[in-house]
């Protein structure tokens, strides 16, 4: 399969592309902001120039998007939003445009993030990561010509956890996240959410 990683250089970007890559069965494209391949999420229109330049593909995976804690009585604006046009938005303009640019019977993996919310700050994480997994099951039964769509919510990656400062035991090892898109990539589900991870620390 001929496959694209949005934020192939961010930690679950970057090992799934390496994964794919290590399997022998995948050509694989990794996107970034600052990639090979140019795509930011947060700008529909570097979308559309992404799939111009890679051509036809069979499957893309989106583990690109940004968000902070921010609290919702003590945070600027542009912080408390953040994620909402890269994350949520880019994530529903890229799944509009791979409905027409995908090959038949396509895959489509996005990522929504962690669901479980134990501490002050998460609140707008609420809103994107449980808007995007209401929209993935409902999204997939719209999909044409037998093209799949799926998200992965990797909840606390042990490997960011530990770059936070915090403990990773508390978090999802990155391999087993990666382990979650591979199924779904490679799979024949549809309209499915998974959750590898775990409860958030509290």
């Amino acid at each position: 399969m001929k496959i694209v990683v949005i934020g192939a250089s961010g930690t679950i970007g970057s090992a799934l592309a390496d994964t794919l890559e290590a399997s022998g069965s995948h050509e694989v494209v990794r996107a970034s902001r600052r990639g090979p391949v140019v795509v930011d999420l947060a700008r529909p229109d570097s979308i559309d120039e992404m799939f111009d330049a890679v051509g036809t593909v069979d499957a893309v995976v989106a583990v690109a998007g940004s968000g902070q804690i921010a609290r919702i009585d003590a945070s600027p604006d542009d912080d408390y939003f953040t994620g909402l046009e890269g994350k949520m938005l880019g994530q529903i303009h890229l799944t509009r445009r791979a409905a027409h640019r995908l090959a038949d019977g396509g895959s489509l993996t996005l990522t929504n993030g962690i669901s479980t919310f134990s501490e002050p700050g998460l609140s707008f994480a609420a809103l994107v990561n449980g808007g995007l997994g209401h929209f993935v099951p409902t999204a997939a039964a719209e999909m044409p010509r037998g093209i799949r769509l799926n998200s992965v919510s990797p909840g606390w990656v042990a490997e960011t956890l530990e770059k936070m400062g915090r403990d990773g035991a508390q978090g999802t090892p990155v391999a087993e996240v990666v382990r979650a898109y591979v199924e779904l990539i490679e799979g024949t589900g549809q309209g499915l959410v998974v959750e590898p991870g775990v409860p958030a620390p509290s």
